[in-house]
């Protein structure tokens, strides 16, 4: 008779553990369809400007400037010719950097990726 009402007691514990998660798990799901969509993930060139603590990235193509949401992840990149790689929140007129890489200037105005050659000389 114990081990019938033990069992019964078990049976009712997970039940309810497995209600309360799959409700939870419910109101989740509701949330994110309400939440709005992921901005896209572009590639943009352009230039780090400083003003004060606030940074800003001013693109190459429109000379369009964005603020930078986390400006931490372009901190000691002030003034140089980069692209990023960012969520582009439009209408916000900002973006939210995920990475940066270092561009050189061309005589043309463009750029490209720095290269360095070597060569092995003779040894007389």
């Amino acid at each position: 008779m114990k081990k019938v009402l033990v069992l019964a007691l078990v049976i009712s514990i997970m039940s309810l553990g497995t209600l309360a998660l799959a409700q939870d798990m419910g109101q989740g799901s509701a949330h994110m369809d309400k939440a709005a969509p992921a901005a896209p993930l572009n590639n943009i060139k352009g230039t780090v400007k400083a003003d004060g603590d606030k940074l800003t990235f001013v693109s190459d193509k429109g000379m369009k400037s964005w603020d930078v949401m986390n400006p931490e992840t372009l901190k000691g990149h002030e003034g140089h010719h980069v692209e990023v790689s960012a969520h582009v929140y439009a209408d916000k007129n900002a973006i939210h950097v995920m990475s940066v890489k270092m561009l050189i200037w061309s005589k043309g105005g463009g750029s490209r990726p720095f290269v360095i050659l070597t060569a092995a000389l003779p040894i007389p």
